[in-house]
């Protein structure tokens, strides 16, 4: 079963420090298209490879599987995080990676809804050059960030704990981490 499809919110203007931070590997970013979905589709893809290779199901099965998922996903984002950025990382006409920031006024924190790099690009520091960013911009207004980590995710654990993220909430399967800027340290 399919289900209609979902856009993206209208486009803003990509954050300058953004830009700024994906400049030095050779990346840009956008706001995300409709159009975009196969290439962020296969990206997700990449995010359940090894727990789906464990499934006795036919590809097709899997690739339905990953679908529904990657919809059920975005769904759930566009929904909930409506004001927020949805932006692309490409390099050229390949997309690279994905970051959802929510930066509204109405959230008592910022939020990195997701980030995500394609396997080839994932250790390049990109990630962390882009996380970098979102916590400067937050300091400045003296908010807080936080974002969502699979518990088992340990390498992005480690990269959130070394930009100085704690944890919030050690939930199952995701731990909430925070972030706070030195100003809003008590």
């Amino acid at each position: 079963m399919s289900l209609p499809a979902v856009g993206f919110p209208r486009a803003r203007a990509v954050p300058p420090a953004l830009a700024r931070a994906a400049a030095p590997f050779d990346i840009a970013l956008r706001w995300a298209r409709d159009g975009d979905r196969p290439a962020l589709l296969a990206l997700y893809a990449t995010t359940r490879a090894e727990e789906l290779a464990a499934q006795p199901w036919p590809e097709a099965t899997r690739a339905q599987f990953v679908a529904q998922q990657y919809d059920l996903q975005h769904r759930h984002f566009v929904a909930h995080y409506a004001d927020a950025e949805f932006l692309v990382l490409v390099r050229g006409p390949e997309v690279v990676g994905r970051l959802y920031v929510d930066r509204s006024a109405r959230a008592p924190r910022d939020l990195v809804v997701d980030i995500l790099l394609a396997p080839a690009w994932r250790g390049a520091g990109i990630g962390g050059a882009l996380l970098r960013a979102v916590l400067a911009d937050a300091a400045a207004r003296g908010r807080e960030v936080e974002l969502h980590v699979l518990a088992w995710n340990l390498g992005a654990r480690r990269l959130y704990e070394r930009l100085g993220f704690h944890v919030a909430d050690a939930g199952s399967p995701h731990v909430l981490m925070r972030w706070a800027a030195p100003s809003t340290v008590s």
